[in-house]
Order: structure tokens, then sequence, then C-alpha cells
């Protein structure tokens, strides 16, 4: 079963057959939620399934973590080379988005600026934002940490539930919309199952 997003795709609560998300050319779909919510189970299903693979990348801040980690010293602590960590993240972003193929983001949701800035960088290129958003509670979020056996630090943790709130807020107040995002998908933790790959549509150039 294949559906294409539209505004906004409430599937939270719905249970289902497996359900393909078909996408513009050159989309930019980020995946959002609450660090242990099933982000990157759902990303690596997307990617091995599908016609996403196995061109369409994701691109996941925890791997420039890892890279920087690899060739630091082992005493010192994330916090030095964070800044590093994370303009190498920005700088694969910037270029994939101007790559102007199709690629999925590792988000946790709490950062608006961002959606905006990959929203206009893609709208640059003649293609659209799209948004697949997890809503998971605390406590399902803080379990699924625990099944992974790695956890985010608690302030960390709270700082991406109070974006996490604001953007679902925001998708309340304003009628179901983001306005950089052409689609926004809304799934729980019964739903998420459903989403077995997303397909996009060939540039016509």
């Amino acid at each position: 079963m294949a559906t294409t997003p539209q505004g906004l795709t409430d599937l939270r609560g719905q249970e289902g057959p497996p359900l393909t998300l078909s996408y513009p050319p050159g989309t930019v779909l980020i995946v959002s939620g609450l660090p242990g919510s099933g982000k990157s189970t759902l990303l690596r299903r997307l990617t091995t399934s599908g016609t996403a693979a196995p061109d369409v990348p994701a691109v996941d801040p925890r791997t420039s973590h890892e890279a920087c980690e690899a060739v630091m010293p082992t005493w010192l602590p994330y916090a030095v080379y964070r800044p590093w960590a994370r303009a190498k993240h920005f700088r694969r972003l910037r270029a994939e988005v101007r790559g102007g193929r199709p690629f999925l983001v590792h988000d946790c949701g709490s950062r608006a600026w961002m959606r905006r800035w990959l929203a206009r960088e893609a709208a640059r290129q003649g293609h659209e934002l799209h948004l697949i958003l997890l809503d998971v509670t605390a406590t399902e979020a803080l379990a699924g940490q625990e099944a992974r056996g790695r956890w985010a630090p608690r302030r960390v943790f709270d700082k991406h539930r109070r974006g996490l709130d604001r953007l679902l807020g925001g998708l309340s107040g304003a009628g179901g919309s983001l306005p950089e995002a052409a689609s926004v998908v809304l799934l729980d933790r019964v739903s998420r199952e459903r989403v077995a790959a997303v397909e996009f549509a060939p540039d016509a150039g």
C-alpha cells in the first residue's frame, strides 16, 4: 500500500498493512523524534527497502560524532570537540542538499532553524522538505534508550523533549502544517511499524 503525504497525515494509533510513503524528486526527508523513539530503526528500514535503497543516504549526526571520536584521545571529553563534530555534520547536510538528490535526515526535532535552513536550501534546488515525526511519550523513549543500551544525558533529553513539544504544539495551532514542510507524517509506536519503505519519484531532468 502506497500513499503520497500532503499537508498533515496523522497515522497515530492506526494499525494496518505495510505502508510505502511516496515523495517528489529531490525530497529532503527529515525523521524526527526523541532519543530512543525509534528513529534509527526506522531509518535503517527505509534505507534498505523500497526505491530509497541503496542510492538515498541517511545523514545522522552520530556518524560525525563517531568519526571525530575515532581520531581523538580517549581521555578527551566529547564536549571539547562537539563543535567540530557539529560543523562536520552540517557540512555534510549542506553538501547533500546542494547535490539535488533525495536524502534522509536523522533529527531530534528541537532545531526549528535547521528545518527552515534545509527547506530554503532545498527550495533553491527546486525541491521540497518533508517531515516524519515520531510522537512517543518520554517513558517510551527512555525505554527505547534502555533497549539499545545508549542513553542521552538527561539535560539533552529534556531539551529535545521541550523542542518536540513546541513542534507538536505548532502543528496543533497552525491547522496541522509547518511553513517549512510540504508534508508532515505523524507516527507513534504502533504506526511506525507500518511504514515499510519510502520511494522518490525520478527527477525529470
